[in-house]
């Protein structure tokens, strides 16, 4: 398991654990100070990304000190892990209400709202303490004129969108707001800010708890998986027409298999692959 499952999770994976969602962790000033930081300057999010392809350009051995510093620091604040749909499905059966509202990634990135993020509570009705804190920031692209806001909308609706999203090839993740506080779950694709900075050996999320693997008799050999993987995790080998999964590049999201038309991929726990068991 990931270190936040130990640190976070007493021994158990840390994002099915329900206190970790809990309200009153919002009581936190410093947490509270944070959120409001982190939605009301989107640009920011841009600038750190042109920052890591300049610290991308400097010595190795001047990287090999920061970016085990800038990870870390991260872990403290703004961190996430990959998930598969069958975990989104657990979530949503412990919390109360979700929130669908624009991506600052998208903001940032293309400069247009794009809803992929959905906000978590385990407060019943429209309006929790994590809603009235973001209506409260103030940003335009959060609540001003030319949006809709925060949608209310059904944890059915939502798991609907969420099956929706994997079509569109978008990966599905939980994050922190200040660690160990989950404020919700995102859907992830280049555009993401945390995708980018994933690609740039930056990571800032964990690898999801399993690993895809494929049926090589089931499988046509069609590529269909192999054009939707984002971490470059699937080849195809010519000598028996085949797709492979590489699990150490494999992030276990699932949407290889999602996209498969003869069901020959399916996930296996990441604990039970030796030579991928410690990589997150």
């Amino acid at each position: 398991m990931c270190e936040f499952c130990h640190q976070h999770g007493e021994g158990k994976k840390w994002y099915l654990q329900a206190e970790n969602y809990a309200q009153d962790l919002l009581g936190d000033l410093n947490r509270r100070k944070y959120i409001h930081h982190f939605f009301e300057n989107p640009e920011r999010l841009k600038k750190n990304i042109d920052l890591l392809d300049d610290l991308n350009r400097l010595p190795s051995f001047v990287q090999a000190v920061v970016k085990p510093f800038l990870i870390n620091r991260q872990k403290k604040k703004h961190y996430g892990q990959v998930l598969p749909i069958e975990e989104i499905e657990e979530i949503f059966g412990f919390i109360n209400s979700v929130v669908r509202l624009p991506c600052i990634c998208r903001q940032a990135s293309m400069g247009s709202e794009q809803r992929y993020c959905y906000g978590l509570s385990m407060e019943p009705g429209q309006e929790t303490e994590m809603g009235k804190l973001i209506r409260s920031i103030g940003a335009d692209y959060l609540t001003g004129p030319d949006t809709s806001g925060l949608e209310t909308i059904s944890k059915e609706e939502a798991l609907s969108q969420f099956r929706e999203h994997e079509k569109e090839n978008m990966i599905h993740s939980v994050w922190t707001f200040v660690t160990p506080f989950i404020g919700g779950i995102c859907n992830c694709d280049m555009n993401c800010m945390a995708m980018r900075a994933t690609g740039k050996a930056y990571p800032v999320m964990f690898r999801a708890e399993f690993l895809a693997n494929v049926d090589v008799e089931s499988c046509n050999g069609c590529q269909a998986c192999l054009r939707v993987c984002h971490f470059g995790a699937i080849s195809y080998r010519l000598s028996d027409e085949k797709a492979y999964i590489d699990p150490l590049k494999c992030y276990g999201c699932g949407i290889c298999r999602a996209h498969c038309r003869k069901d020959a991929i399916t996930l296996t726990e990441r604990l039970a692959v030796a030579e991928a068991a410690n990589l997150w």
